[in-house]
């Protein structure tokens, strides 16, 4: 985090407890939901002890800061929404019980009790039967997002894929602390891979190979093992020191800073565990309710040496892809309102925080891609008939330096639309370029090439 925003995170965090009717934090609090130093942590506590926005009560062990204003009168605990400021994502609205469970969770580390993986989180766990979603949301928010008529798997997808990449490769990075603005990562999509990539850069253009990867696999091969360890292994290319390591599920202890919660060291028990919740997420029905499942239990296990939360947000586009739903992107989530969602799950198993969170960005992400899919207007008939046929032969004029006819000859067009489908193949050709190319698969760098040698084809 900034050095400049740490203190605003500070008055945030109070002005929430404050709103909500709960005590004061204390700084191992603070410092827990920040990701901070506890020096850093205090320096900009005294800072505003001083100026009067924080007042500090109490002293050693019992010293606690509250907002330096006078506190609302603390509302009675009822089912109905109240607004709670975790981590300032404006205009999420936690419920009643997600607010108690992030009192439970903001208590100082030394007063909760250690507690390791339970595996029963899962086994107890029966497609279609139980459920981690209520069954209304989730039904719900499905009709919501889904696409219309009967459309190959993945096809929503592709149809907002290039919003896609940069939205969830640049909303799942921040989560992990990226320092890329949103302009820069278009900028380095359009520019692609270089020498002088630092590690945030490789994050992003990692996330952007990732999500290719299950747009081309899932609606093939579907939710499997080999797919998850194929999204980790893409997501950690160059950032592992460990090349072994890279798709391979956990042989070493791995720990989670600022939790009580000890992920299982067994690795037979991580292999078991990862293979029971892809199964039961393939069988679960309802691809909201089982994009939550795989979100929320992929970060749960930690299967992996490291990504393991990027891994999980990505595999939760897995039943989405295949049931054409509209993509989960995270859109606009803080980063302590998320890590508060996941330590909810890690320490209590419970998800009352993890599904106001996915509600909220999960109704954003609708709303976007719908309007994308509305902004396009109803697909060409023809285009989406020979889409892939298309995508197959302009990657090989681009890739292979095939010729034109060459290319349109290798897609076998039946006779009578063979005069259609050149025109159409010629349109897109003379369309293509560097900041379009992600369409089909093409590299921007190659992209670029073609164009510079004249067009050939």
């Amino acid at each position: 985090m900034a050095k400049r925003h740490i203190s605003q995170a500070i008055i945030t965090q109070l002005t929430g407890r404050d709103a909500a009717g709960l005590a004061g934090m204390n700084p191992n609090q603070l410092t827990l939901l920040l990701g901070e130093a506890r020096s850093t942590v205090n320096q900009h506590l005294a800072r505003l002890v001083k100026t009067g926005v924080v007042v500090r009560d109490g002293a050693g062990p019992a010293t606690v800061y509250r907002i330096g204003m006078p506190a609302k009168p603390a509302a009675p605990m009822s089912s109905t929404p109240a607004t709670l400021l975790v981590g300032g994502t404006s205009g999420l609205v936690w419920s009643a019980v997600a607010q108690a469970l992030r009192a439970e969770i903001s208590r100082p580390l030394g007063l909760r009790a250690p507690i390791t993986y339970q595996r029963s989180f899962v086994d107890r766990y029966v497609p279609n039967d139980s459920s981690l979603l209520p069954a209304e949301l989730a039904q719900g928010l499905y009709e919501q997002g889904r696409l219309s008529g009967q459309q190959p798997a993945g096809t929503y997808a592709r149809r907002v894929f290039e919003q896609l990449l940069i939205d969830l490769s640049w909303s799942s990075s921040r989560l992990e602390g990226n320092r890329k603005s949103l302009l820069d990562t278009q900028d380095l999509f359009r520019r692609g891979r270089s020498e002088g990539d630092d590690a945030d850069a490789t994050m992003l253009l990692n996330h952007k190979d990732a999500i290719e990867f299950i747009v081309d696999a899932v609606p093939e091969y579907g939710i499997s093992f080999a797919v998850v360890r194929n999204i980790q292994s893409t997501l950690l290319n160059g950032l592992s020191a460990d090349t072994k390591a890279l798709g391979a599920t956990r042989q070493t202890i791995v720990n989670i800073s600022d939790t009580v919660y000890i992920p299982t060291q067994v690795p037979t028990l991580i292999d078991e565990m990862l293979g029971a919740i892809i199964d039961k997420a393939r069988a679960t029905r309802n691809p909201i309710e089982g994009a939550f499942f795989l979100w929320i239990n992929v970060a749960y296990l930690q299967p992996f040496q490291d990504g393991n939360k990027r891994t999980s947000r990505l595999c939760a586009n897995l039943p989405l892809l295949l049931s054409n739903c509209a993509p989960l992107s995270f859109l606009d989530v803080e980063p302590l309102d998320y890590a508060a969602a996941m330590l909810g799950v890690y320490e209590k198993q419970n998800v009352a925080l993890a599904i106001d969170l996915f509600a909220w960005t999960y109704r954003r992400s609708i709303e976007k891609y719908r309007t994308i899919i509305e902004s396009l207007g109803t697909p060409h008939p023809f285009r989406a008939k020979y889409r892939a046929h298309l995508g197959a032969a302009i990657q090989q004029i681009v890739l292979t330096h095939s010729t034109f006819s060459q290319a349109a000859a290798a897609q076998n067009i039946p006779e009578p639309d063979q005069s259609a489908f050149e025109d159409l193949l010629a349109e897109e050709l003379a369309a293509l370029a560097p900041h379009n190319c992600a369409r089909y698969r093409l590299p921007i760098g190659k992209t670029e090439q073609w164009i510079a040698n004249g067009r050939r084809a």
